[in-house]
């Protein structure tokens, strides 16, 4: 019955069922509960001979928590991923700092986005920046760090876009000498 074509269209309704723990992996476990067994019958016995044979069978609580990632081979994998992705942590992923110059040498304007990619909005954090301290020739003499408070809240799926004003003490940068902030790293929760 595992094979039965009911069983895979009928997986996305008892996916909540099967990320209990009363079945086994998001693709061999959802398929006996979803044929109509009672959940007793269709609990890690049967399922459990159903994914040995599968790519993503074997580990059967892991599949379910990490869906996303490894439940991409089939339709019922992926809308567990779908699914467990919008109540996890925030994630938060940081584009390339844009930078602008300033009127004075030892500061500029540095323009950065952050992206959620998680389930969950960031409500508190850093940001750290690297700003390198950059000679006459073109030589790198020394990385300054500086950090900020991030700009949240930032809901899931959001993109935040923020402009600093980043500065080091002005005796590091003697004349003919710039900054150029490369290196931008973010803490959230």
């Amino acid at each position: 019955m595992p094979l039965d074509g009911a069983s895979v269209s009928g997986s996305p309704g008892r996916k909540s069922s099967a990320a209990d723990g009363n079945s086994p992996g998001g693709e061999g476990g959802s398929g006996p509960s979803a044929s109509g067994a009672p959940e007793g019958s269709g609990s890690a016995p049967s399922g459990g001979r159903a994914d040995p044979g599968r790519a993503h069978g074997g580990s059967p609580t892991p599949s379910v928590s990490s869906g996303g990632g490894g439940g991409g081979g089939g339709g019922g994998g992926t809308s567990t991923g779908g699914s467990a992705t919008l109540g996890g942590p925030a994630a938060l992923s940081v584009s390339t700092p844009v930078r602008e110059a300033s009127d004075k040498r030892w500061c500029e304007k540095v323009t950065v986005s952050f992206h959620n990619t998680g389930g969950g909005a960031a409500r508190s954090g850093t940001v750290t920046f690297g700003t390198h301290i950059i000679g006459a020739l073109g030589i790198d003499w020394a990385t300054i760090e500086s950090t900020e408070d991030l700009p949240v809240p930032i809901a899931a799926g959001a993109t935040r876009k923020k402009t600093w004003t980043v500065c080091v003490d002005a005796w590091r940068v003697p004349l003919g000498m710039h900054i150029e902030t490369r290196d931008v790293s973010v803490q959230g929760e």
